[in-house]
């Protein structure tokens, strides 16, 4: 199963579960987190799950969850592993912590929550990600990386990352590199911030003219651009009327112009 829409729950503290529950609740089937406590509550997250199977909301085998391994340099002191293990200990360490929080016994995507420096791929990121390919999980991914870097991992990789998970910029073509190469490695493309991180933008009198034509909200135009371009959206939203607004974006779609003046909207 792979999802086409995801709720993402980062920064939302002692509100997770709730948040979570009414994503849930709104229809949403796919959820992200981490094993990162300096910006994730994953146990909020496994919390709302257990709580939503229990009491018939959902199915496990409806639900998609996807977590990441953090490293240390990217935690606070409340680190999922030692910090003295080595890294492929390290991984499993916060893979079975992250079974423990979630209160499941299967993860469908696990990903690596960004390389270890900004450039290249060093010692460390090759270990842990051959780590991470003895997992039990269905599918790997990687967040937070550049276009060399995802080269070099697709080159170096025995169980190549399905996912890429990116903050998007409308200023880079809304990451439109590293997309070009998630559809020649046959990798989906998840992109994460799309509204927060592009506000100058969708305040355009381009794009402005795009909601009106079409009578959405901001958000449900750029959700359905993402979608028609092959990406898999994210959204964080506290809202429960806007969880449902952003999930119902399959009864319109946007012209090929219109999908083309979005993507030039820099």
């Amino acid at each position: 199963m792979i999802p086409t829409f995801i709720y993402g729950t980062a920064w939302k503290e002692e509100e997770t579960e709730r948040l979570t529950r009414l994503a849930i609740e709104a229809g949403f089937r796919a959820i992200d987190t981490a094993n990162q406590r300096r910006h994730y509550f994953e146990a909020g997250v496994g919390a709302a799950v257990a709580g939503a199977i229990r009491d018939g909301v959902v199915r496990r085998e409806e639900l998609f969850l996807q977590t990441k391994f953090t490293y240390a340099s990217g935690q606070d002191h409340r680190l999922p592993f030692d910090p003295h293990a080595d890294p492929a200990e390290q991984v499993r360490q916060s893979f079975a912590s992250s079974l423990e929080h979630l209160r499941v016994e299967t993860i469908d995507s696990y990903v690596l929550h960004g390389p270890s420096r900004r450039r290249g791929l060093s010692q460390e990121d090759v270990e842990v990600w051959r780590a991470m390919e003895s997992l039990p999980v269905r599918f790997l991914g990687v967040s937070n990386v550049a276009l060399e870097q995802l080269d070099k991992l697709c080159e170096l990789a025995a169980k190549k990352p399905t996912f890429v998970q990116n903050r998007c910029f409308a200023a880079t073509g809304w990451d439109a590199e590293v997309r070009a190469l998630c559809r020649e490695r046959g990798i989906v493309y998840q992109g994460f911030s799309l509204l927060t991180a592009n506000m100058n933008e969708l305040r355009s009198r381009a794009f402005r003219a795009i909601v009106q034509r079409v009578r959405r909200t901001p958000a449900q135009v750029v959700f359905r651009f993402a979608r028609q371009v092959g990406m898999v959206p994210l959204t964080g939203t506290t809202d429960p009327v806007h969880m449902r607004e952003d999930l119902a974006i399959d009864d319109f779609e946007l012209t090929a112009e219109e999908v083309a003046a979005i993507e030039r909207l820099a």
